[in-house]
């Protein structure tokens, strides 16, 4: 008998079998859109060497007396026409499945994962990987000289790339080379289960850290889960902070079937990016800052006084160099109060920038990241039956759902393998979400902003595209299906 491979979830993959709801599956899309109408056939055969090359997706999840884990199967993925809303479940508690799938419509290819098996870095270097496999057999005559595995590089956001494989287990706490894509690989214990160390940043970290940007999706953990795993003797840094303001959250009508209200907004990339640079900030800094102003401007309740919050992923494979495709980054949360100063986006933008900037460091992710596994590897946390886990972190989940205005993901400027590149367009990036929520990714010189919500409510994003037309950006949208009336005019 085959021996099943296991893994117990990372660190940063823990809550979301716990948090995950009806409203919020915790899965996330990743889509591309190609030059042609899709081919199933072809389409599944390309799946199947993919899934080939990703022992990591083979894994379904299991739960533990303690923990939940990965755990390896024999199952096989199949290619499907989609008919399903975005951002679907796929994780159900008493069935066996895979935790991702691969669905088509018309020219689009969408690749939906499950947050607990990999992060958007991750997904993409799947998606990446089955674009190529895809157009090597649609378009044969143009594999270049070589053949398909000069093209299996990994890809990511150009302005982030990913460092050298040379360079992998070179940083401290790095004991080998990790293995892409494997199962058994965990970066946060690879990098941080053991003991801090004092240490000067290298020269590869200072390059990442000049221009540090958000890369991957938002998870929805609390800020310091030691606040809510309480331990003596950890309180004094905690009581100079400064209180925290009521922040501004936005509210709606639920969808009538729980789905996820997806909107596109597209865009030339170019002049966005002209703003941005003009403010001084990064990209996901100024779409933030436009996301307050339109909620500002939208939501009668959002008062003059309002402090709005938001929480924004960090690639850690950006100042820790990692090949896994499991999931592996922090979040930072920024904020702003209105009424206190200048309140256009752009010194909005600014503010949040320096503020993000300030912890976007190895050095202060380090130290926050050591202190949480630190947290898990006490003795209570290991004890602890796995179900009063999970009451335990969804309350810690619901506690930061109050401390956000929305959640925000940049997965940058994308660059695929030459014989891909030439025949995908806009790419797309949406997460479920249990309030407003915002992704990014370009391609081919467009920008496309997933919004998400589980509201009918559009005002706030109408008013952002608003926004950007106002500053000379020429925008378009597109819009699921959502209310009742809506739906009932889809034909069965």
């Amino acid at each position: 008998m085959k021996r099943r491979h296991w893994v117990r979830l990372d660190n940063a993959s823990n809550i979301f079998p716990a948090a995950r709801s009806d409203v919020d599956p915790k899965v996330f899309r990743l889509g591309a859109e190609l030059d042609h109408e899709v081919d199933p056939g072809l389409l599944q055969e390309a799946l199947e060497e993919s899934f080939e090359r990703f022992p990591l997706y083979h894994a379904v999840l299991r739960r533990g007396v303690f923990w939940y884990y990965l755990q390896d199967s024999e199952l096989q993925p199949a290619v499907r026409a989609e008919t399903e809303q975005v951002c679907a479940p796929l994780y159900q508690a008493d069935r066996r499945t895979l935790l991702f799938r691969v669905v088509h419509h018309r020219r689009r290819v969408s690749l939906e994962v499950f947050h607990a098996l990999s992060d958007g870095t991750g997904a993409l270097w799947f998606l990446t990987d089955l674009l190529s496999a895809y157009m090597r057999r649609r378009f044969p005559g143009e594999v270049p000289a070589g053949g398909g595995d000069a093209e299996r590089v990994r890809p990511g956001a150009s302005e982030r790339p990913d460092p050298p494989p040379a360079q992998i287990g070179t940083h401290p706490g790095a004991q080998a080379a990790e293995e892409v894509h494997e199962l058994t690989t965990d970066s946060f214990a690879h990098y941080f289960r053991g003991r801090r160390r004092r240490r000067e940043p290298s020269s590869h970290e200072q390059d990442f850290t000049r221009e540090a940007a958000p890369a991957v999706l938002t998870v929805e953990e609390a800020d310091d889960p030691e606040d809510a795993w309480s331990e003596e003797g950890e309180g004094d840094s905690r009581s100079a902070r400064p209180p925290r303001r009521r922040i501004h959250r936005v509210r709606g009508t639920r969808t009538p079937d729980n789905r996820t209200h997806a909107l596109e907004l597209s865009m030339p990339a170019a002049p966005v990016l002209g703003l941005a640079k003009a403010e001084g900030v990064a990209l996901t800094m100024y779409l933030t800052a436009l996301f307050f102003e339109a909620i500002r401007r939208t939501d009668e309740s959002a008062h003059a006084g309002a402090t709005m919050a938001a929480s924004v992923p960090v690639n850690l494979r950006q100042f820790f160099p990692s090949t896994s495709a499991r999931n592996f980054f922090a979040t930072i949360r920024v904020e702003h109060t209105f009424g206190q100063g200048d309140d256009a986006p752009g010194a909005v933008a600014r503010r949040l920038q320096e503020a993000f900037s300030a912890e976007a460091t190895p050095e202060a992710l380090e130290r926050r990241l050591h202190r949480l596994l630190r947290v898990e590897r006490w003795p209570l946390a290991r004890i602890v039956p796995r179900p009063v886990k999970d009451v335990l972190l969804s309350l810690v989940n619901r506690a930061n759902n109050r401390s956000l205005t929305v959640a925000i993901s940049n997965l940058g400027r994308v660059t695929l393998p030459d014989t891909a590149q030439a025949h995908v367009g806009r790419m797309q990036f949406h997460v479920s979400a249990v309030r407003p929520q915002f992704c990014a990714i370009s391609h081919d010189g467009q920008l496309t902003l997933g919004f998400t919500s589980p509201f009918v409510e559009t005002a706030h994003v109408r008013e952002y595209a608003r926004l950007l037309t106002a500053a000379g950006v020429e925008v378009s949208l597109a819009a699921a299906r959502t209310t009742e009336e809506e739906l009932a005019g889809v034909d069965p």
